[in-house]
């Protein structure tokens, strides 16, 4: 996991290539590396998709997925390290922490992730390994172990020392691919200076451990207080996986993987430190005594085989032809032939044990996030299990949550456009194109606009929705129209209104009958839903069916606005009275209450509400002024502007309506050496001026 451009595919293809799973080395400039596979990825030279590849490493198995690092696949990340045990974070040694680093950072804190640092590109100019360490400490607030140091830094980069068994690992300048390095013991003789600065590095690394990790602590203090040099390196190992494990420090390696250098070591430190299946205690497991338990976190869809789900293997084993139940869609669905995952080829396994990631074909409802267990009366069994645990706890949770693995949060999307296919004949095709995407990515949503009957695409940013019209092109065969990218505004209300209303119809020979009084007001807390409340006389004889109508209306009518037609936020609603005639149907009560509501709204102060962007800009210092120039027109809010060796980083906010094409505006300004990562930040209330524009903009006016 990585921002933007740090090696993380460059690394992957390496690492492949290293454990012989692959025969040549590729390259992203070349397109032709084993998991940037789709032609979208090859041209582009960036990841979108998370592709999964199991190899072997000196007689450890290890799944590999290498994650994307643009800001709007952000779910593909969060999905693949919800099921892994342990990741890599990529850091280019030239600009060490960035603003992408600290988001997948924040998702790895979230699934409590342990994680190593490997601070690539070593080779750069203005690479500096002391300058990223320090970014990893201050910006990710993490404790780094410097398990590695640098021979030389830029263009003089050799190879590494490793301080844990203070050896110099030296590549070969000849060999083409990197394989073949020696590993030399510092001598006194030969380097006596490198000598004395790994020896104060090993030193510096062992009280370091020992301030984390106690068994290790009484270890130090007892046989090996007088001299560290004696302390053995496998002990030094073992503690530093244990802190790791702990999450309370990351261990730090370096190397160029484009460069093939110090891949090897690293490879050494995920098999080393990174836990293994059996190490992460998870909670649930206890309960299912050995029967299968999966989670299924991402859905391919492929031309002849169809869905392909990704499923995690948490306990049990999984064979083809193997019926399965899937508890969250309460279904069961058989598996008809199991892959193991090599990026795009897969190849077919008579069966697979837990701690393994595997392909499956045939699953036609699973979708991402769903819990898969043998068979119903299995999940029951484990549940009754979980329940005498829990009586011990004296907890009471839901049963069917307990046994649900989490899922994962779907961002929402902050951009929308529409959809047109080329003639109206296509557009069954269309939809079945959107739904197998959608299946695939559950950040795309789709949506039918109700006034126009036109198909809305609702995604995380414009590459996104470029990228999903792209491939509609190229694995369906359709040409698709986008209409122009618009942003997701939302409404609120200033002041609290009251309104009454009556709905009066005689249907056949029922009369319904509804009479209804309520009040909205505004909320200082932030809220996407609206926080109803009924009034004391209201609340003692309002039936089920009836509360669940009253809040279906206010939930219906708080999805388009007054304004703008976009979903209302921040408003609580408090229902005063409603008499219900005898005989009056549910579907009546919830249409005055969503007429009511909607006559309370026009009457307020309303306000519009737009996404305002975390943006963080990096820039040389000659085009700094430019840049600021610009934002400053683009209503942008400057917060602080940070020096990064050479460069100049400036962070801050902008309403997303105002970044619409800036990556070309960027470009034409610095001569392209600028880059930028954008990612949303909350809703902001909209100045009148600003406001009434956008107004006239959408009335046709100016």
């Amino acid at each position: 996991m990585a921002h933007i451009d740090a090696g993380k595919t460059t690394t992957t293809e390496r690492i492949l290539y290293y454990s012989g799973y692959t025969r040549s080395l590729g390259d992203v400039d070349d397109g032709d590396t084993v998991t940037d596979f789709m032609a979208q990825e090859r041209e582009r030279g960036i990841t979108i998709q998370s592709a999964a590849v199991t190899f072997d490493w000196k007689g450890y198995r290890i799944n590999l997925i290498d994650t994307p690092g643009h800001v709007d696949f952000t779910l593909e990340v969060e999905r693949c390290l919800r099921v892994l045990d342990g990741a890599v974070a990529v850091f280019d040694a030239s600009a060490g922490v960035e603003a992408q680093t600290l988001t997948v950072w924040r998702q790895a804190d979230k699934h409590k992730i342990p994680r190593i640092c490997f601070l690539n590109k070593m080779d750069k100019t203005g690479a500096s390994f002391n300058y990223a360490v320090e970014s990893i400490r201050e910006k990710l607030k993490a404790k780094p172990l410097l398990l590695q140091l640098p021979i030389g830094e830029g263009k003089t980069f050799k190879g590494v020392v490793d301080v844990v068994s203070k050896e110099k690992l030296l590549w070969n300048p000849n060999s083409d691919d990197g394989k073949d390095f020696e590993r030399k013991p510092l001598l006194e003789m030969s380097d006596p200076e490198l000598l004395k600065e790994i020896t104060e590095a090993r030193n510096a690394l062992i009280e370091q451990v020992a301030d984390l990790d106690d068994e290790f602590a009484d270890l130090v203090l007892g046989e090996f207080s007088e001299n560290f040099d004696l302390l053995p390196a496998e002990k030094l190992q073992t503690a530093v996986h244990r802190v790791t494990l702990a999450q309370t420090a990351v261990p730090v390696l370096c190397g160029s993987a484009l460069k093939n250098k110090g891949v090897q070591p690293l490879l050494d430190a995920i098999t080393m430190y990174l836990p293994s299946p059996e190490e992460r205690n998870l909670e649930f497991l206890q309960w299912y005594k050995g029967d299968l338990c999966a989670l299924a976190f991402k859905v391919l869809h492929d031309k002849q085989r169809g869905p392909l789900v990704f499923l995690r293997i948490y306990s049990g084993m999984i064979k083809p032809q193997l019926a399965i139940h899937n508890i969250n869609g309460n279904c069961t669905e058989r598996i008809s032939r199991l892959l193991l995952p090599f990026a795009d080829q897969h190849v077919e396994i008579p069966s697979l044990t837990a701690g393994n990631i595997a392909l499956t074909v045939g699953l036609k409802h699973t979708t991402t996030g769903d819990t898969i267990v043998s068979s119903k009366s299995s999940a029951l069994a484990a549940c009754r299990r979980a329940e005498r645990e829990g009586e011990k706890k004296h907890r009471q949770n839901n049963e069917a949550e307990r046994l649900l693995l989490a899922g994962v949060e779907i961002p929402e999307p902050v951009f929308f456009c529409t959809i047109e296919p080329p003639s109206v004949a296509k557009q069954p095709d269309l939809d079945h194109a959107l739904k197998c995407l959608q299946r695939e990515d559950p950040s795309l949503k789709v949506k039918l606009d109700p006034d126009s009957g036109q198909t809305i695409l609702c995604g995380m940013g414009e590459l996104h929705i470029e990228i999903i019209h792209d491939r509609i092109k190229r694995e369906y065969g359709l040409e698709t129209y986008l209409g122009p990218l618009q942003v997701a505004y939302r409404e609120t209300i200033l002041n609290s209104v009251r309104a009454t209303d009556t709905l009066d119809r005689t249907l056949g020979d029922r009369r319904h009958l509804v009479t209804v009084e309520l009040e909205a007001k505004s909320l200082e807390t932030s809220s996407l839903l609206p926080v109803i409340e009924y009034a004391a006389s209201v609340a003692a004889d309002l039936s089920q069916a009836s509360r669940e109508a009253v809040e279906n209306g206010l939930h219906s009518a708080c999805l388009q606005g007054p304004l703008l037609g976009s979903p209302i936020q921040d408003v609580a609603i408090t229902l005063h009275s409603l008499v219900i005639h005898p005989g009056t149907s549910t579907t009546m009560i919830s249409a005055c209450v969503s007429r009511c509501l909607q006559k309370a709204l026009k009457k307020a102060d309303k306000q519009i509400l737009e996404p305002l962007m975390n943006l963080e800009v990096t820039v040389t210092r000659d085009y700094l002024s430019p840049v600021l120039a610009d934002l400053a027109q683009r209503r942008g809010n400057i917060q602080e502007i940070q020096t990064r060796q050479d460069n100049r980083v400036v962070i801050g906010f902008v309403p997303l309506a105002e970044i619409m094409g800036y990556s070309t505006v960027l470009r034409t300004l610095t001569s392209g050496s600028a880059t930028f990562a954008l990612e949303l930040s909350n809703y902001q209330a909209m100045n009148p001026q600003d406001q009434s524009t956008l107004l006239s903009q959408r009335s046709g006016l100016s």
